[in-house]
């Protein structure tokens, strides 16, 4: 099984793809609030769950989102959505659509290289004014040797909360809102994860091999959560405008 398979079980349950409750997704798109009628795009969009959230919540927006892997059918989602989203196979970080009024980039920072080149990539496709919710990895507290075992990282991989909105500043976005996900929406997301896959393997008619691997990534996800990361890695959500381009205005 590949990677994004894994991931794709693994979400069932959960399918924000981040530590996130629905309230807090839900205040979230309420703060981001692109402009009237406009345009929103979500790179590394899984199963669309960001789309259908800020596209449910206002009908006057339409939205495109793109991944190589999309863990959603596109017709459902158009469907779903009233004919207002396009869900596009295509590699996030090539693909060239145009400039939106709303950027969408939640835990998808691997696939551009670090939040750094996430940061750059999102204000290619940003319209003037637009809007950009992003989301990645924190240390909640300085990195233990269990927790960089179990996630095969090192100290400098991930910020901390300030170090990441420093980045930010750093890349031409101001900050204007932020959420950093509580133990409790860290411990819902990983049960989700572990929980959901090890359902799909123990549901009769596996396939054995299948059923092993599937198997085998829940408990080794399970023991890298408990026994190393656990309140150890954060996240934090910030909705960014432009700042003016990098070190702009107040970012000194």
């Amino acid at each position: 099984m590949q990677r994004h398979e894994i991931s794709h079980l693994a979400h069932a349950h959960h399918p924000v793809a981040a530590p996130l409750s629905d309230a807090s997704v839900a205040r979230l798109v309420e703060r981001l609030d692109p402009r009237p009628g406009g345009r929103v795009l979500d790179l590394g969009c899984g199963q669309g769950a960001w789309t259908r959230a800020l596209l449910g919540r206002r009908t006057d927006l339409s939205g495109v989102g793109v991944d190589l892997h999309p863990g959603a059918d596109p017709d459902e989602l158009a469907s779903a959505l009233g004919g207002r989203a396009v869900l596009e196979q295509a590699d996030a970080t090539t693909w060239q659509g145009g400039v939106f009024d709303a950027v969408l980039a939640v835990g998808v920072s691997h696939v551009f290289g670090g939040p750094g080149g996430t940061l750059d990539a999102v204000r290619r496709h940003l319209a003037p004014g637009g809007r950009v919710l992003f989301g990645d990895a924190v240390w909640d507290t300085p990195p233990t040797d269990a927790a960089l075992v179990a996630l095969e990282a090192t100290a400098d991989e991930f910020p901390d909360l300030a170090g990441l909105v420093r980045l930010a500043g750093e890349h031409g976005h101001e900050v204007v809102h932020g959420h950093v996900s509580t133990l409790e929406e860290w411990d819902e997301y990983e049960w989700s994860w572990t929980g959901a896959l090890a359902d799909w393997a123990l549901a009769p008619g596996r396939d054995p091999a299948d059923r092993a691997e599937a198997l085998l990534a829940a408990r080794s996800h399970r023991d890298a959560w408990l026994g190393g990361y656990r309140a150890v890695l954060g996240f934090a959500t910030l909705v960014l405008v432009d700042g003016g381009g990098a070190d702009g205005p107040g970012l000194s």
